[in-house]
């Protein structure tokens, strides 16, 4: 992959940092290590363009070494960027060409902080920047030794002034005569003295200002950018993760073949459904099974029946609302929750599903067009019915609750702690496999009564003796 031709797009980052070999990443970070050595060459070749006005606050001697430096670095890695950078001829040698990028680098800011008089804003700037960016790239290990020696280089540059070491410095101020106590707003940072006329208290204040705007404007041209650039690469990172994650969740949650939700998150959104059910409100259930779905395999292949469960499918989430939690359950299987709907309206939902279904051709290319039906079993749980097993299992959380413990050994805080949490917990665990197991020995009592056909739970409970039979018994 040629990496001199790139674009910082959405799509183009998340394969750099996702999708690219280590060799094309590096080539990458090298590219844009020598964007921001390119920048410096263009202020290099500003001031040397413009010497006569700023030769009183750079030192012009100084600048011709520093641009060659600047240079030969910028080369370097304008080799290392580009389509003949050994890091792709040589791929054993990868983590010895990263090592040495980085480590080239570093010593290269430190000496352009330093060069530059210290500034905090470049020096932070390039150790968070440079070190974020590069653990993005390349080899985390090389970038992190990198960031801890690169600190203790600019503390030792920083501190040696102060043991009598001089560090040449591109700044400079022309001045002969000093006001007195010139030292109480000026810095050694901020100029370097050379005699070479005499200035009023008016024209130093005036050179310092000069200087002092020509050197803050260096720092925010050399920090801001990249700073800028640097936001912005994390920020379409950011973008690519959340992307990522809805795609890793939607993957999680949905069955492939059908696009519908899969069993695990079905069940999960049907917990949530009674655990939020309000005064008053039923809760029906629906598991559905496709007649005779097996021959349709036998005697047509898997891809016809890929292609049936896929319009089934379709026409369930045509048929249903939103608010309906539909699933895929498991093979021909589907289940279908309907939150606050009664069992006479559940009931004719079902039987206009079960018509839907029917009456929907199978257009298979190469195949006489045909028909499938399916088979319901139908439960609803009335609002007093879960009422009664709330408060059947929140006995039985107590009882065992008090075995358990003593209220001699917990603090009272603690027994209504426990005592708000059991509260909260008003069904059993197990709750949504009951509801789905009665709703199966309605469906399976479908299938007996001759299939395509709805059965309710309910109805067939009401039927034997001794009238409703209790969920929470049934256990």
């Amino acid at each position: 992959m040629a990496v001199y031709k790139f674009y910082l797009g959405h799509r183009e980052l998340s394969k750099a940092v996702f999708e690219w070999d280590a060799a094309d990443r590096t080539a990458l970070l090298t590219a844009f290590m020598l964007m921001e050595v390119f920048s410096h060459w263009l202020w290099c070749l500003f001031v040397w363009y413009r010497r006569d006005t700023y030769g009183a606050y750079v030192d012009i001697n100084l600048l011709y070494p520093v641009w060659i430096s600047v240079s030969i670095v910028g080369v370097f890695l304008l080799w290392m960027s580009s389509r003949f950078s050994p890091v792709r001829s040589v791929s054993s040698n990868l983590h010895i060409w990263q090592a040495l990028i980085i480590t080239i680098y570093s010593v290269y800011i430190t000496f352009i902080v330093a060069i530059l008089g210290h500034s905090s804003l470049v020096t932070g700037v390039s150790l968070v920047g440079g070190a974020m960016l590069g653990m993005m790239l390349i080899n985390r290990n090389y970038v992190w030794r990198a960031f801890i020696g690169q600190i203790i280089a600019i503390l030792a540059v920083s501190l040696l002034p102060y043991f009598g070491i001089t560090i040449p410095n591109l700044r400079q101020l022309t001045a002969t005569t000093l006001p007195p106590s010139i030292h109480s707003y000026m810095t050694h940072s901020d100029m370097t003295i050379i005699k070479n006329e005499a200035l009023t208290w008016e024209g130093l204040n005036h050179l310092r200002q000069s200087s002092n705007l020509l050197w803050r404007s260096t720092h925010i041209y050399m920090s801001l950018p990249k700073a800028i650039f640097i936001i912005y690469m994390f920020r379409i990172l950011l973008v690519s993760l959340d992307d990522s994650r809805r795609e890793t969740l939607r993957h999680a949650n949905q069955d492939e073949l059908t696009q519908l939700k899969n069993r695990r998150y079905g069940l999960k959104k049907m917990k949530y459904a009674l655990a939020t059910v309000r005064e008053y409100q039923d809760l029906s259930v629906m598991l559905l099974d496709l007649d005779w779905f097996k021959q349709i395999n036998d005697n047509y292949g898997h891809d016809v029946g890929d292609q049936v469960l896929i319009e089934v499918s379709q026409t369930l989430s045509q048929s249903l609302t939103d608010k309906t939690i539909i699933s895929r359950y498991g093979g021909e299987e589907f289940l279908i929750v309907l939150p606050d709907t009664k069992h006479d309206s559940a009931m004719m939902i079902a039987e206009q599903l079960r018509l839907n279904i029917a009456e929907h051709v199978m257009k298979i290319e190469g195949l006489a067009d045909f028909n499938v039906t399916a088979s319901f079993g139908l439960y609803t749980l009335t609002y007093e019915e879960r009422a009664c097993i709330a408060q059947g299992y929140e006995k039985i959380t107590q009882q065992k609750t008090v075995a358990r413990t003593s209220p001699l050994i917990k603090p009272i805080a603690t027994q209504r702690a426990e005592s708000q949490i059991a509260s909260m917990q008003k069904l059993p665990s197990d709750i949504c496999q009951r509801l789905i197991s009665t709703a199966d020995k309605a469906l399976y009592e479908a299938k007996h009564r001759g299939r395509n056909q709805v059965v309710s739970a309910n109805e067939m409970w009401a039927e034997k003796k001794g009238g409703k039979q209790s969920l929470y018994k049934s256990r």
